[in-house]
């Protein structure tokens, strides 16, 4: 056997490019003889050998579950999909009673089925390789099955993420269709809109909790396309307020999470965004002293995140740059006799179903303008969205 040369590396060096090949992600469930269920999180999951039929997972030295995995007659592994990364942080970040609160099903062994994972393979360990700081578990394959076939949750780039295929901008434009045809319905409405106040008018819809989609923009003489945002861009604060104004607590610590680590005072006042715009139907940003150019970087990040294939470094750096834009988001109420400089106006807008998963976004504003008129911009805008409202009814 060779021997293993010391590397003369650094080891953050390893981690980073191991970072960039994929791996999915695993939830290995076993029982104890005194009963005990114990569930452990692997990212190094993987097949082996057909003949005899044979898997692997690498648990560090130091994990105390696998220390009591090591001794259940049998185990089993889910294989986690794209919508079970919040079930698998529990499992990870939990000391005991792991599954709690997490549906599953005893598989042919009895051990723990994740309820929406991809597929379970019943298994008994048949060796144990040392490997460094980790163990090479070598398991025989006794049973397994597909459960529910949807893309796999993957680890990448120190990021988890679903994989999607080429279809994915097809789909996305099937679930937007109601809010398509609603916001082209009032289309004219719009479009004097934009041309009355002398602005951009679009209408966003959201694709899932984690995107927006342009679906209509209208654009004055004065607003240009190169000012306005992308066709799809992601819910990252500032951006999303009017679409998680009246969601769960959980979704918005979801929401503002994405900031990665933000203040107690940008929390703050993101929550009194989502309080204005839930008191008054509207929410306002204002320019700072650059004025309009202080979009740019987030007019830009837009951009970028509409590349087909993003990393997730690639992402967590758009979503640094939106999260980062110079643009003063302190909510305040508009006061009639006061002047101001509007970056933009967004509104929250019920679709077909009555959920508030569209936005109409007045940006472009004229500069310097009386609070009375912005006021009067308000009041026209959600005579607009009324006939949005009502043209989306009509149409079930």
């Amino acid at each position: 056997m060779t021997s293993i040369v010391p590397n003369t590396f650094d080891p953050q060096v390893f981690r980073e490019v191991m970072g960039h090949y994929p791996t999915g992600v695993a939830v290995v469930t076993g029982r104890t003889e005194e009963g005990e269920i114990l569930a452990l999180v692997v990212g190094t999951f993987s097949s082996v050998s057909l003949d005899p039929p044979l898997v692997s997972f690498m648990p560090m030295k130091t994990s105390r579950t696998f220390q009591k995995l090591r001794t259940c007659s049998t185990l089993c592994i889910s294989i986690l999909g794209g919508e079970q990364q919040a079930e698998m942080l529990a499992v990870a970040q939990r000391w005991e009673n792991k599954l709690d609160g997490i549906d599953w099903f005893p598989s042919p062994s009895g051990d723990p089925v994740l309820r929406n994972a991809i597929a379970w393979i019943d298994t008994t360990i048949a060796e144990v390789v040392e490997a460094g700081d980790h163990w090479i578990v070598l398991c025989a394959v006794t049973d397994l099955q597909i459960t529910n076939s949807v893309p796999p949750l993957l680890f990448f780039q120190g990021g988890y993420g679903s994989f999607a295929g080429l279809e994915s901008g097809s789909r996305m434009s099937h679930e937007i269709l109601p809010a398509i045809h609603a916001a082209h319905n009032a289309n004219n409405e719009l479009r004097d809109l934009a041309d009355s106040i002398g602005c951009e008018v679009s209408v966003f819809a959201a694709v899932s909790d984690d995107e927006l989609a342009t679906v209509f923009s209208a654009l004055s003489a004065g607003a240009t396309r190169e000012g306005g945002l992308a066709s799809r861009f992601p819910l990252v604060p500032p951006i999303g307020d009017s679409y998680l104004f009246d969601k769960s607590p959980e979704l918005q610590e979801r929401w503002m999470n994405k900031l990665r680590k933000p203040s107690d005072e940008i929390r703050e006042m993101h929550q009194r965004r989502l309080e204005f715009i839930r008191e008054h139907g509207y929410l306002p940003a204002f320019l700072p002293e650059e004025g309009s150019r202080a979009y740019e970087q987030m007019i830009q990040a837009t951009r970028e995140y509409k590349k087909a294939a993003l990393t997730p470094q690639e992402e967590r750096s758009i979503r640094e740059t939106i999260g980062s834009t110079p643009v003063d988001y302190e909510p305040r109420e508009i006061i009639d006799a006061e002047t101001y400089d509007v970056g933009s106006i967004v509104f929250p807008v019920r679709d077909p179903s009555g959920e508030y998963t569209m936005t109409l976004r007045l940006a472009q504003l004229p500069m310097s303008v009386g609070g009375a008129t912005i006021m009067d911009w308000v009041e026209r805008t959600r005579m607009v969205i009324a006939e949005i409202e009502r043209s989306e009814v009509l149409a079930e």
